[in-house]
């Protein structure tokens, strides 16, 4: 075979090994990005009263919610949640306020401990879920709001 037969082929060759390099370039830089995403989304947890070792129930809930409040500094009792979850839902985690004023305003008031959406945004505790209707995840926001505004959820007697 003549060199002149051989020429593209030792492009295609060389263009093909450079490519080759950089793909493999590519994919070595992008491995720990994968590696970092699978690895955070392994290690990160959602408590639940399950997770913690409590029944899928009321009390599981508010004792799956004290364990997160005192790994976070947040005050309040048992009877004090309890008290508040029953006059707010009756203990139903799927509660929803469609009358009230803050309905009207487009944000109802949900879960548990009926917190709308905002301040749920903003007294959500890290390492519970980000859905309001969570039992653990309202329980807990709400304490946080009641601690910061109230002292305590014990402090809270009414609609807060």
């Amino acid at each position: 075979m003549s060199a002149a037969a051989r020429h593209p082929r030792v492009r295609n060759s060389r263009l093909v090994r450079k490519l080759a390099v950089a793909g493999t370039g590519l994919a070595v830089l992008a491995l720990p990005l994968v590696g970092a995403t699978e690895a955070s989304a392994a290690t990160s947890t959602t408590v639940t009263a399950a997770s913690l070792g409590y029944p899928n129930n009321l009390d599981g809930w508010i004792r799956a919610s004290l364990s997160v409040m005192a790994q976070h500094g947040i005050p309040g009792s048992y009877n004090g949640i309890y008290r508040n979850v029953m006059r707010e839902s009756s203990g139903n985690p799927n509660a929803i306020n469609n009358w009230d004023s803050n309905a009207a305003a487009g944000t109802p008031s949900k879960g548990l401990l009926q917190v709308i959406d905002p301040t749920f945004a903003a007294y959500h505790v890290p390492g519970t879920s980000y859905d309001p209707y969570d039992p653990v995840a309202n329980i807990t926001a709400a304490c946080n709001y009641a601690a910061k505004r109230y002292g305590s959820i014990d402090n809270v007697y009414g609609a807060y």
